[in-house]
């Protein structure tokens, strides 16, 4: 009888489910909302219009994918593709760089430009919750990537209190 026991003990004891001896709450995945995207869309195409330039722009996402994206009036279609290739760069390259310090830093590192989807080019910003880059900002149309980059800068501006 004895012996049964301590079997029927070792066979639940080997049946129990595995638990860490110190488990952790998940962590709070912090990304970019559609209201928080809107808003920087909305900064970015009033700051580029203000300036005279007609422009589209996509917010990502954490892992490059889409959030937001408007094409400008009278802008080409390639143009939003073009956005969200620089928003793309921004948000997935591992310094948390401007795809324009990208472009710049790329020129060390030749490697760099192997990578499939990105772009070597300014516009693209990330959206940094502190010094955690959450998603980014694309920007094409101004005349020149300084001022795609503003524009960019300008919608981020418009959302700096919640990322704080």
């Amino acid at each position: 009888m004895r012996l049964a026991v301590k079997l029927l003990g070792f066979a639940l004891i080997a049946l129990m489910p595995a638990v860490p001896a110190k488990a952790q709450a998940p962590q709070l995945q912090r990304d970019v909302s559609t209201k928080m995207a809107l808003a920087i869309v909305e900064g970015a195409i009033e700051r580029c219009a203000k300036d005279g330039y007609k422009v589209s722009v996509v917010v990502v996402g954490r892992a490059g994918d889409l959030v937001a994206a408007l094409r400008g009036d009278r802008t080409k279609s390639h143009m939003l593709e073009f956005a969200r290739l620089k928003a793309y760069t921004a948000d997935t390259n591992p310094r948390g760089e401007t795809s324009l310090q990208f472009k710049k830093s790329s020129e060390e590192r030749p490697y760099l430009k192997q990578i499939p989807g990105i772009v070597f080019i300014g516009g693209g910003v990330p959206i940094k919750l502190g010094e955690e880059v959450i998603g980014a900002v694309g920007v094409s149309g101004a005349p020149g990537e300084e001022k795609d980059e503003a524009c960019a800068l300008a919608g981020i501006a418009k959302v700096v209190d919640a990322l704080k």
